[in-house]
């Protein structure tokens, strides 16, 4: 399947539409949407994990890769959305955590009662290293009452793989097997760049272990293999890798189609703009000019190196891109979709985080108790103890929590947003009487109609799909904004990213172009270019 004309859908299934009535999402419900995913013109689906799962770590904590964790529903379920999806031209893609499992998984049990072949699943160690969890505190815990300790990069309750143990390789490649006969096109792999450990590990004082364990070489090979014992047997399956502090270099290779080792890849450097010295809860205002530099570089080089990229400003574990690029008091229209102008015009696959498309924004959360994630209430408490303030703390809570993109999408105006006729295990955010899909699809000049046709846009023109990148009035203080071309199609893609005027001077080859798409009507095409606030214009010349 060639993945480069293609819109990724994302969704969090506990939030999405709940068929039963229980308060949390399923894929019945997933299926009961699928007319609307169908006219919205997507072309894969991908879900965050639906497996048996403590839930320590919202899922990504799996206890059995090949089953479904009946809050969602039944293996029957999945079956059915599969085929029903098929139906309409969507595939599934699914999310794999390969880099390590629950604690409560049968090989860490089995592993802990004494088994020597489980043991040797994991990372056990005599001593521990220096190395940092990514979750706080150290990265190792104690291993039973053995006098080992195990490594966890995350949550203490998962535990990382040892992928240098052929037997690991041998049991996760049957999972992804697994999937596929299932009927499963596409596959998201979590943090798949740290499954690469050393045989010897080291401390790393100044790096808090991360030049130890991410993007080593070993993990390209690994990611060979990956391929061609599972899901390279079947040239129609999509694969992207999430990459943690990730570098250019080493996703080209990852991407690079000749290497067989994944489709394309995520990173996070720029959802890092708006971090105080690198600090995630802080409230901070983003960084345009790093912001424009990481897409300029990256679009450049993943261009010049035949690399591929993942296009995102939303996803679950991130606040709304609304609330962190726009003034949405005020343009929240007009800002929605200039973001998505510039993800979807740009050199990359798109993925659409369920309700970006019809404008959501964070929740207006009025109390600490009303948030869920752990990772937030974690955070807080540790403010709390540096002795923040309470007000302090939950301000910046509120600017970052994961839980602001997990609040149930908003089907209709009514008092639950038309979820769930139950109590949503989130509280719904802000303005869902007048921000939902019921309301969009009233409106030929919605968010959701301009989603439409970008998606139109990029499977019409192969300019958008296929052409490469290059940066335009790189140092421009309010627009970022590039040229695509591909032979003689060329593509000028210019947004204004300030809730202010500002002026743009383009290439004079362009005064004729056609106007591809305008979140403003009938843009007055001249040299000196003013846009509007939050403005999107691209322009088109063969």
């Amino acid at each position: 399947m060639s993945f480069n004309d293609k819109v990724i859908y994302q969704i969090y299934p506990k939030s999405y539409y709940d068929s039963n009535g229980d308060g949390i999402g399923d894929l019945k419900g997933i299926q009961e949407k699928l007319p609307y995913l169908y006219e919205l013109g997507i072309d894969m689906i991908w879900l965050n994990p639906i497996y048996p799962s403590p839930q320590k770590d919202n899922g990504y904590d799996i206890s059995n890769y090949t089953a479904i964790d009946p809050i969602f529903g039944t293996m029957k379920d999945f079956e059915e959305l599969v085929a029903q999806a098929k139906s309409y031209g969507i595939e599934i893609m699914l999310d794999m955590v390969l880099n390590h499992v629950s604690i409560e998984h049968e090989w860490f049990q089995k592993a802990l009662a004494g088994d020597c072949f489980y043991q040797n699943f994991f990372i056990l160690r005599d001593r521990p290293t220096d190395w940092l969890s990514k979750f706080g505190g150290s990265a190792w815990a104690p291993f039973g009452r053995t006098g080992k300790y195990y490594l966890h990069l995350y949550d203490q309750t998962q535990a990382d793989l040892n992928w240098r143990n052929e037997a690991v390789q041998e049991e996760l490649f049957k999972v992804v097997r697994f999937w596929m006969d299932k009927g499963v096109k596409g596959f998201r792999f979590d943090v798949i760049n740290v499954i690469g450990k050393d045989e010897e590990l080291k401390n790393n004082p100044n790096n808090q272990g991360k030049e130890e364990y991410t993007d080593k070489p070993i993990t390209h090979m690994y990611l060979q293999r990956l391929n061609k014992e599972t899901f390279g047997k079947d040239p129609e399956i999509i694969t992207v890798g999430e990459m943690s502090s990730t570098t250019i270099e080493n996703c080209i290779l990852y991407t690079e189609p000749s290497r067989n080792e994944l489709s394309m890849v995520f990173n996070f450097h720029h959802l890092k703009i708006d971090y105080e010295n690198g600090n995630k809860w802080s409230t901070f205002p983003f960084d345009f000019e790093a912001f424009k530099s990481l897409f300029h570089t990256w679009g450049e080089e993943m261009s010049k190196g035949n690399g591929w990229n993942a296009l995102f400003l939303n996803n679950h574990d991130q606040p709304r891109a609304l609330n962190r690029f726009v003034d949405n008091s005020n343009y929240r229209k007009q800002g929605a979709k200039m973001l998505a102008t510039m993800i979807h015009l740009n050199r990359g696959t798109p993925y659409i985080y369920m309700g970006e498309e019809i404008g959501m924004i964070d929740p207006d959360f009025k109390h600490i108790n009303e948030y869920v994630d752990v990772e937030s209430l974690n955070a807080y408490q540790t403010m709390i103890d540096q002795a923040f303030s309470e007000e302090e703390a939950f301000c910046r809570i509120k600017a970052k929590s994961r839980d602001n993109s997990r609040t149930p999408m908003q089907w209709n105006g009514d008092e639950k947003a038309g979820f769930t006729t139950g109590t949503p295990w989130l509280s719904l955010a802000a303005k869902h009487e007048e921000i939902n899909v019921e309301k969009e699809c009233s409106s030929k000049k919605s968010i959701l109609a301009y989603y439409k046709k970008l998606i139109q846009l990029r499977k019409q023109y192969p300019v958008i799909a296929i052409g490469d990148y290059q940066a335009y009035g790189r140092n421009h203080p309010h627009v970022y904004s590039f040229l695509r071309q591909l032979g003689e199609q060329k593509l000028l893609v210019l947004t204004n990213f300030y809730d202010v005027k500002t002026t743009i001077v383009i290439p004079k080859e362009f005064m004729n172009a056609k106007r591809l798409i305008d979140n403003y009507s009938e843009t007055v095409i001249q040299e000196k270019l003013q846009l509007n606030p939050y403005q999107a214009v691209a322009l088109f010349i063969q």
